[in-house]
């Protein structure tokens, strides 16, 4: 009976033994089966520890593997991430979707600057016209009345009477009518009439104006002014009964048949700008109607008191749409620029003194990088230096990545000064904005504070009596009370 409690006893203790063998085997850390993995790895390739959940999840593996989705676990390297350049941003892709990143792969393109800029409608400086006699006199009959009336080209516009122009009238008509009569009695003298009628018939022609048209025979000599060119009166100085000095302009004319189209350009635009490029002209007034044309002429001065260069486009205006005056948007085409390496300028983060881009080096990891830009043109940029073709850049979102990167990275150093211990430091090739792997901590208790024990030699020793003599079982017997 004895000896069967000891075999029993004995087959209690190997399983036992065997059971927890078994147990260590299946729970033995992750660590110690990744060894080979590493020790297989190439020289100077970083060790690899482990592979953790692409989401963030509490769930690691020795092996690489495949998640529920079918994204790749990331792996984990011994000493942090792998070295990366300076700034290094790495996001999980949990993260990257709830930032709402959006990348562009960088391509080779040439740019074509368009400048949108306002313009205004004005006059053909070379169809204006200005009605000014060349003698002083009064306006007997002001035929174009109106600023704004419509004239056609010979249509009379004022007859004008002048003392000078009559004294010349029958200036010439008594010349003419004495060399008439002494052609045949008198050659000499019927020469010298001819020459005076001649002076006077110059005289005379001298005064016209364009268009002009005197009356000679039968009543006072009347000068009519007709309207050199179909035209529109866009400024009238007189009105009826009037009188004028010579010189002194009576009526403005311009011919709208063709217009003009000035742009102010600021300076830092117009560079690319080039006379025969493409000009389109849109305004409010016409809605849903444009002009095309070409650019002019470009102004060889500028503007000091605005900083801009004026340009000019000659409009056809045969339906007298465009008026003088009318303001709208120009649109004018530069001269395309050399193949380069182009991008979003949503892309660029400007401080002021420096340009930078954020390329996805890897899935989740993003490298800032210094740029040097070129012309812009729209909603894109030329790309000189930093980023090559084929390279995926950050457009949506990268405000967002620096600004929490940054803010991480101070809220750990905020965290480290004040609890004092170290803390695992984010590498110094990169910024992690992803913690370490999660640790599974579920089943573990937080320790309670318990009162300090207490450190008195003398714990439960009562305060001593008034006697000076202590009890006979008192095994300090002869110790004060004061410690």
């Amino acid at each position: 009976m004895k000896m069967s409690n000891w075999m029993g006893l004995g087959a209690s203790v190997l399983l036992a033994l065997g059971a927890g063998w078994w147990l260590g085997r299946s729970t033995a850390p992750p660590t110690e089966h990744a060894a080979g993995n590493a020790a297989a790895a190439p020289q100077g390739e970083p060790e690899i520890l482990y592979y953790r959940n692409p989401m963030g999840l509490p769930d690691t593996s020795p092996v690489p593997k495949k998640d529920s989705m079918g994204m790749d676990y990331i792996p984990v390297y011994a000493g942090g991430e792998p070295p990366s350049v300076s700034g290094t941003v790495v996001l999980s892709p949990e993260k990257v979707q709830k930032l709402g990143v959006r990348t562009h792969i960088a391509t080779l393109d040439r740019l074509s600057a368009e400048v949108r800029v306002s313009a205004s409608v004005q006059v053909d400086e070379t169809r204006q016209f200005v009605v000014a006699p060349r003698f002083e006199g009064w306006i007997e009959r002001l035929h174009a009345n109106q600023t704004g009336m419509p004239v056609r080209r010979g249509q009379p516009l004022m007859t004008l009477y002048s003392p000078n122009l009559l004294a010349a009238q029958e200036e010439y008509r008594i010349a003419d009518e004495a060399a008439s009569r002494l052609a045949t009695s008198d050659p000499a003298s019927a020469n010298a009439m001819r020459q005076l009628r001649d002076a006077a018939d110059s005289r005379l022609r001298n005064w016209e104006v364009a268009g002009g048209r005197i009356t000679m025979s039968g009543a006072p000599a009347r000068l009519v002014l007709t309207a050199p060119s179909d035209a529109v009166v866009i400024d009238k100085m007189v009105v009826e009964g009037d009188r004028f000095e010579a010189g002194q302009t009576v009526l403005r004319l311009a011919d709208l048949s063709t217009v003009w189209i000035v742009a102010q350009v600021p300076t830092s635009m117009a560079a690319d700008l080039a006379t025969g490029n493409d000009a389109r002209f849109e305004t409010p007034s016409l809605p849903g109607e444009y002009r095309d044309g070409v650019i002019d002429f470009i102004q060889p001065v500028v503007d000091m008191a605005s900083r801009t260069i004026g340009v000019r486009i000659v409009l056809p205006n045969e339906d007298g749409a465009l008026r003088p005056g009318l303001f709208g948007d120009v649109t004018l085409g530069g001269t395309p620029d050399a193949e380069s390496i182009v991008l979003p300028r949503s892309a660029v983060i400007d401080s002021g003194t420096r340009r930078i881009v954020l390329v996805q080096v890897a899935p989740g990891r993003f490298e800032p990088r210094d740029v040097r830009l070129g012309r812009r043109a729209g909603d894109q940029v030329a790309v000189l230096d930093g980023v090559a073709v084929g390279e995926e850049v950050v457009v949506s979102a990268n405000f967002l990545i620096d600004a929490e990167s940054n803010l991480t990275s101070a809220l750990q150093g905020l965290s480290t000064a004040a609890d004092g211990v170290d803390e695992p430091s984010i590498p110094a090739t990169g910024r992690n904005l992803d913690s370490a792997p999660i640790e599974d901590h579920s089943g573990h208790t937080m320790p309670t504070e318990s009162p300090p024990a207490s450190t008195s030699t003398h714990d439960g020793h009562g305060t001593p009596t008034e006697s000076n003599e202590p009890p006979a079982d008192d095994p300090h017997a002869g110790h004060r009370g004061e410690h």
